[in-house]
């Protein structure tokens, strides 16, 4: 009987290794971020991508959520609510728009402003941001949204580092020549942005919610 139940045993362990065996490499696959940290997917091969592809979430990772922000009416001299209302005129005094920059760009810029002081306010800052949602809104007499225009006010504030120098790389504003970014931030979030009918507010073209994550990241 006791050789019996040795043979039974050694039956059972070799079955449970060969089930093990053939679990496809589970033991390769990659190891998910560290709690507390939050780890872009990026394109490979690329040393200035714009967006990430994706993004992972450590456990017990903190995060804070924007709601939807649109620009300021900061421009007094355009008619409220008006697309030039939501100039921002600390960047563009008087509200005249150098050679080249769209409103969309003016108000993209004038947003992302309005998310630096909400996620400072938060104890956060543009790094923190991991995950970008962006309607936009098209101008008067457009067909189509201005989805350059945006991504040039964008570039100011992210994704504007060489990941393999990690010195800024050159934003232009307009059709200026490419200069310094308004804030040199490596920060890739993942990111849409959807051309929509209507946003919520007379004269807003752009629209945009964020997500950020406390703590350290990887």
């Amino acid at each position: 009987m006791k050789h019996k139940l040795l043979a039974g045993f050694a039956v059972v362990a070799l079955t449970f290794t060969a089930g093990a065996s053939t679990a496809a490499g589970w033991w390769d696959r990659p190891k998910p971020p560290r709690p507390g940290t939050v780890v872009p997917a990026l394109p490979a091969g690329q040393a200035n991508p714009m967006i990430a592809s994706g993004v992972g979430i450590g456990a017990n990772t903190a995060i804070y959520k924007t709601s939807g922000l649109g620009p300021s009416a900061l421009n007094t001299a355009a008619p409220a609510g008006s697309e030039a209302s939501y100039i921002d005129t600390a960047v563009f005094p008087g509200g005249t728009l150098p050679a080249g920059v769209t409103i969309t760009e003016a108000q993209g810029i004038n947003v992302l402003r309005r998310i630096g002081e909400n996620l400072q306010a938060a104890g956060l800052s543009y790094d923190d941001v991991y995950t970008m949602r962006v309607f936009l809104q098209n101008p008067a007499g457009a067909t189509t949204a201005d989805f350059a225009g945006w991504n040039r006010a964008y570039r100011q504030y992210f994704a504007n580092t060489d990941l393999t120098t990690g010195k800024f790389v050159p934003v232009p504003l307009g059709t200026a020549a490419p200069a310094k970014p308004f804030v040199v931030n490596k920060a890739r979030p993942s990111r849409f942005a959807l051309e929509i009918e209507n946003l919520p507010v007379g004269g807003w073209l752009v629209e945009v919610e964020v997500d950020a994550a406390y703590g350290m990241r990887s």
